[in-house]
C-alpha cells in the first residue's frame, strides 16, 4: 500500500469548482437477474445524495437498465458535459466501467473520473497502473468520501487529505487515510427523485414498480467463497426499524413502489431489531411486497415468528444452502448444518413464502457425479426455485490465490456466478458449464406439474410467470442450445 508524502503537487485538474456530476451504471447484463427485474442502482442513489450535500448538481444515468451500449453512453457523456463522472462496479462489470471513464476522458480530458465498488476497493493499484482514465478510486463505502472529494476539489484543496481514496502522485500510487465506516446509516442521503421510476419493475409481478432499500450493511460471517465479509471488514450495522419503515412509506407514497428488494447481505442478523421491523411493517400495513436474502439458521431461529414475515409483506426469501456435504460447509466456513436446509425450506413453504436456494458447485474435487448428487439434493429439498452457481474465486480473495492453478478464465466479465472460471480436476470448464445448465433444466422441468397444481394461488401465479420469463430469455435459450448440442454419448463425461 502506498504512503502519503508532500512532494508532488496536489492533483486538481479542474479550473473551476465541480458543478455537474454524472453517475453512470456500466452496461453489463447479468443473465437471469436481468430477466426477473429492472433493479434500481441503489449505490448511485446514495452517491447522488452525497454529491448534493457537496453543493454539486448530480444526475443518474442508468445505462444498464436502459440497455444502452457504448455509442449511446458516449452520446450521453457528450450531451451532459459533466465536470465529474463516477462509476461503481463489481468484478464482472469493471471493464465496462473503465471503458465509460475512458470515453469521458476522450471527450474532455479535464473531466474528473471516480471509480468505486468492491473490485476497485481491493485492486485499486492494478486499476490505477493500467488505466490512465481513472483519477480516483473510492475505497470501501463511498458516500462520505465522494462528498468530501467534491468539496475538496471545489476549494482547490489537496485530495490526499480526503480519507478513503487511492490516487496517483507523480509515478506513485498512494492511498489516503482509511475511512471509518458510517455508523449511523439512517443519516445517509438518498436522491430518490433522480430516478426515472417508470424504468424499474419486478417482471414476475405484472404492473409492479420495483425499488430497493438497505436496512443494514455488512456481514460478520466467514464464508471463504464470498467477498462481502472482506469488503465490510467482518462488521455489521443495522438501521433503526422506524427509519426503514419511514423510507418504505416514502417510496410507496411518493413514487408508487409496491415491490422492494432488501439489498442487505444479512438483514435478519439482529433478531430483536428484525422482529421490531416486522412488527412496524405489520402495524403500518403498507401495500408493499418484500424480497430478501438471509441465512438458513436465521429462519430456523425465527420459526415462531415466520408468520410475521408473511404479514409484513415478505413474499420471496433466498437462502444459501451451498452444499449437501457437511465437510464442504465446514471447509468454506459456512457455519450451518446440512439438515437445517430442509427445515428452512419447509418453514417458508408452510407460510406461503416463495423459497429460493443456491448451491455452489465446481470445487476442485467436483465431478459429474457430485454435480448430479447436488441436483438430487436440490430436488429433495424441493424449494420453489434453485440456483446452481459455479465457484468463483474473486481475484482479490485468498481463495483466488489458493486455487490460482485451476483458474482458466482471466476475462473479468465472466466472473458473474453464471460462467465457470475455475476448472475442477475431473472436469473441463465446458463440461462444468454444461452440467450446471443441465441442473437448471432438470430441476425446473421436474417442477412443472407441481407448480401448475399448487393450491396457493399467489405462489402458483408467481412461479408460472417466473418460469416463463426464465425459459423465454435469450440467455437461457443460448445455454440450453449449447446443452442440446452437447447431449451426445460421451459429451458430458469427465476429462479424458
Amino acid at each position: 500500500m502506498g504512503t502519503i508524502d508532500s512532494c508532488p503537487p496536489p492533483f486538481n485538474p479542474m479550473s473551476s469548482p465541480p458543478k455537474k456530476v454524472l453517475l453512470v451504471t456500466p452496461p453489463y447484463h447479468y443473465g437471469l437477474t436481468d430477466v426477473l427485474g429492472r433493479w434500481i442502482p441503489l449505490n448511485l442513489v446514495y452517491l447522488a445524495g452525497a454529491a448534493r450535500q457537496a453543493g454539486a448538481d448530480p444526475e443518474i444515468y442508468d445505462a444498464q437498465v436502459l440497455s444502452h451500449g457504448f455509442p449511446e453512453i458516449e452520446a450521453k457523456l457528450a450531451a451532459a458535459s459533466p465536470d465529474v463522472v463516477a462509476v461503481g462496479a463489481v468484478t464482472a462489470a469493471v471493464n465496462d466501467a473503465l471503458r465509460i471513464l475512458e470515453l469521458a476522458k476522450k471527450l474532455n480530458p479535464a473531466t474528473v473520473t471516480v471509480l468505486g465498488g468492491v473490485h476497485a476497493s481491493f485492486l485499486y493499484r492494478e486499476i490505477l497502473e493500467s488505466s490512465p482514465a481513472v483519477d480516483f478510486v473510492a475505497l470501501g463505502e463511498g458516500e462520505a468520501t465522494f462528498r468530501e472529494l467534491l468539496e475538496t476539489l471545489s476549494e482547490s484543496g489537496d485530495p490526499k487529505a480526503v480519507a478513503g481514496l487511492a490516487l496517483r502522485q507523480g509515478e506513485r500510487i498512494v492511498t489516503s487515510a482509511a475511512r471509518a465506516p458510517e455508523l449511523d446509516l439512517d443519516r445517509l442521503p438518498a436522491a430518490w427523485d433522480l430516478l426515472d421510476w417508470s424504468n424499474y419493475r419486478y417482471q414476475v409481478l405484472p404492473d409492479s414498480r420495483l425499488g430497493s432499500i438497505a436496512t443494514s450493511r455488512g456481514c460478520a460471517h466467514d464464508c471463504s467463497f464470498c467477498s462481502q465479509q472482506l469488503f465490510w471488514g467482518h462488521s455489521w450495522r443495522g438501521r433503526t426499524p422506524a427509519a426503514v419503515v419511514e423510507e418504505i412509506a416514502l417510496l410507496h407514497g411518493r413514487y408508487g413502489v409496491d415491490v422492494l428488494q432488501l439489498t442487505d447481505e444479512h438483514p435478519t442478523r439482529d433478531p430483536k431489531r428484525w422482529e421490531a421491523l416486522l412488527d412496524l411493517l405489520i402495524e403500518h400495513a403498507l401495500p408493499v411486497r418484500l424480497i430478501l436474502e438471509t441465512r438458513v439458521s436465521d429462519l430456523i431461529r425465527d420459526r415462531d415468528i415466520i408468520a410475521k414475515y408473511k404479514k409484513a409483506g415478505v413474499i420471496h426469501v433466498s437462502i444459501g444452502v451451498e452444499s449437501l456435504e457437511q465437510a464442504r460447509l465446514d471447509e468454506v466456513h459456512k457455519g450451518q448444518r446440512v439438515e437445517e436446509a430442509q427445515q428452512a425450506v419447509e418453514l417458508l413453504r408452510e407460510n406461503g413464502i416463495v423459497s429460493e436456494i443456491s448451491l455452489v458447485l465446481g470445487f476442485p474435487d467436483d465431478t459429474q457425479q457430485t454435480v448430479a448428487q447436488a441436483l438430487r439434493f436440490a430436488q429433495l429439498l424441493n424449494p420453489d426455485s434453485a440456483n446452481f452457481l459455479p465457484l468463483t474465486p474473486w481475484p482479490y480473495t485468498p481463495l483466488y490465490r489458493e486455487l490460482n492453478e485451476l483458474i482458466r478464465e482471466t476475462d473479468f466479465s465472466r466472473y458473474n456466478l453464471i460462467d465457470p472460471v475455475l476448472e475442477p480436476h475431473g472436469m473441463t470448464l465446458a463440461q462444468l458449464d454444461l452440467a450446471l445448465t443441465d441442473c437448471f433444466r432438470k430441476f425446473y422441468m421436474g417442477k412443472v406439474f407441481e407448480v401448475m397444481t399448487m393450491k396457493d394461488e399467489f405462489r402458483r401465479g408467481y412461479m408460472v410467470r417466473a418460469t416463463k420469463l426464465i425459459m423465454a430469455s435469450a440467455f437461457v435459450m443460448k445455454k440450453f442450445g449449447m446443452l442440446v448440442k452437447a447431449m451426445m454419448p460421451g459429451k458430458l463425461g469427465g476429462k479424458k
